[in-house]
């Protein structure tokens, strides 16, 4: 294989394995707010509140990700 396929071949893992985790971290996020809402609906304001703030922290890792693999395309 030539330099250009792998460097697309990397930074396809790369997003893709930065991607799982917070793919995941933000199913459970879910889960674990639809869980409260149901147990505690009056709650729902600041349940909500700390789970977008959550969310946000998760995203943010697949983020590095997307910038690992731009990294890599463009500079490597």
């Amino acid at each position: 294989m030539d330099q250009e396929t792998m460097k697309l071949l990397g930074a396809a893992i790369a997003i893709a394995v930065g991607a799982i985790g917070p793919a995941i971290g933000i199913g459970m996020i879910g889960k674990g707010a639809m869980e409260a809402l149901g147990r505690n609906p009056e709650a729902s304001g600041v349940i909500m509140t700390n789970m977008i703030l959550a969310i946000a922290f998760a995203e943010a890792v697949a983020i590095y990700a997307l910038i690992v693999a731009i990294i890599l395309i463009f500079v490597a």
